[in-house]
């Protein structure tokens, strides 16, 4: 009897807001489809990588997270089908396209105002396809609005600072990877204001990475060491071609897959940028979470591990004092993996709202051939674990730390799926309906 004036207002609330998208405002309008969404994605990794050559893919989820949200709750300020995360205006007679450009436009300019022209050129671009006259000056407006309340919303989130971090001495310790000799990446992320986690350690990974005596430890050893190596003798040629082809950072991956397979669905304007915005709470959230247990953990990756072999006290792995990986470790810790971390957190939200068993095929910026080279995947599942899989044969994880950073992401994928912006059964095809599917 104590919830039903809460389950009561929440009806009430769900009734107004699905009463205003079949209001004679929208009545007989179809709603647009969800183009914009992907054009704004690409400019939003155009303006990225602009701005840094896209050297930062912490602070570049942060960008893509602040984009689509802003843009999910533009376009719900017109067409009212999910919960919104921020921004609350409304305006039924907006134009919902121009409010979609706009709040994406707003964002970008805001964080990128040397780029301001090209910017302006690209609203340009995503306006002249549309009416002109009150409904796109009012989609105008609200789409500013919705920039701007995400904008107010992370202006002090943390991701301004770098942080401290002294390296241990003993083994099993992370010591800093050539080459990048004294130099370790942003240890403060864990310390940014999460987006759909409660907090950075809500889901912090709970086992310790194998004990160093352990046989699974020197059985992740020998594994790394033998596939990984620059010129291994056991990896396949398959294994190389996907371990270089995932090597790309994951938010750029997986940006490309939502937007191949948002274009190959049925999905509307309204459905595509809660895709969008999902996604990338969901990979945003995979860095911070991911860079709690990194730091917490703080385990040595496998080129100090296997070149230090003498000194962790297990009789079944020897040193190579030479050993290089087959591509460059990044300056951070190894366990978990945070680029299984994102795949997997990804691949959960893709496979919730459409459905796992969605066969795609992707390119790559750092495949051998990045013109030419495409991968086919029967399901994000499939396609998350190659993507898990690469960083064992590229040399630069323990299988440990993979799956780790697997089992995260699904948590982290799950939690943001079932508790942010959710349907509000308006009639949507795309309700919550696989929730936790892998």
């Amino acid at each position: 009897m104590n919830r039903l004036p809460h389950v009561t207002s929440k009806l009430a609330a769900v009734l107004l807001m699905c009463a205003a998208f079949n209001s004679p405002a929208n009545a007989g309008k179809p709603t647009p489809n969800g183009t914009v969404v992907s054009e704004w994605n690409e400019n939003a990794v155009a303006a990225i990588t602009a701005a840094d050559g896209y050297a930062n893919p912490l602070q570049a989820t942060r960008v893509l997270a602040m984009v689509h949200v802003a843009i999910h709750d533009a376009v719900n300020g017109v067409i009212p089908r999910y919960e919104r995360y921020e921004f609350t205006g409304h305006d039924p007679h907006a134009n919902p396209t121009a409010a979609a450009a706009a709040a994406a436009h707003r964002v970008l300019s805001r964080l990128f105002p040397a780029q301001q022209s090209d910017l302006d050129a690209r609203l340009s671009d995503s306006l002249r396809r549309l009416p002109k006259g009150s409904r796109e000056r009012r989609g105008l407006a609200l789409g500013r609005e919705a920039g701007d309340a995400i904008w107010a919303r992370r202006l002090n989130d943390g991701s301004d600072q770098f942080g401290e971090y002294t390296p241990g001495t003993g083994p099993g310790r992370w010591q800093f990877t050539p080459p990048y000799d004294g130099f370790i990446f942003a240890p403060a992320w864990r310390f940014v204001q999460t987006w759909g986690l409660d907090r950075a350690d809500q889901f912090r990974v709970p086992e310790a990475p194998p004990a160093l005596a352990s046989e699974r430890y020197a059985r992740d050893y020998n594994e790394v060491k033998a596939n990984g190596h620059i010129t291994s003798a056991t990896r396949t040629p398959d294994q190389t071609a996907y371990a270089k082809f995932w090597y790309e950072f994951s938010d750029i991956g997986w940006n490309r897959i939502t937007r191949i397979v948002s274009a190959s669905h049925d999905l509307d304007l309204a459905q595509s940028a809660r895709l969008f915005a999902l996604v990338n709470i969901a990979m945003a959230d995979s860095y911070i979470a991911g860079w709690d247990s990194k730091l917490y953990y703080d385990f040595w990756r496998p080129i100090t591990a296997i070149r230090a072999g003498d000194t962790d006290g297990n009789p079944a792995t020897e040193a190579d004092p030479t050993w290089e990986p087959l591509m460059i470790t990044p300056p951070i810790q190894d366990y978990p993996s945070t680029h299984s971390v994102l795949g997997d957190a990804a691949a959960e939200l893709l496979g919730s709202i459409l459905g796992d068993e969605t066969a795609f095929a992707t390119t790559s910026s750092t495949a051998t051939h990045p013109d030419v080279e495409v991968r086919s995947f029967s399901s994000f599942t499939q396609a998350a674990d190659e993507n898990g899989d690469s960083r064992v044969q590229v040399g630069i994880h323990f299988r440990s730390a993979v799956e780790a950073g697997q089992r995260l992401g699904r948590e982290i994928g799950r939690h943001v799926y079932q508790n942010l912006l959710r349907s509000q059964h308006c009639g949507d095809k795309h309700q919550n309906k696989h929730p936790g599917k892998k």
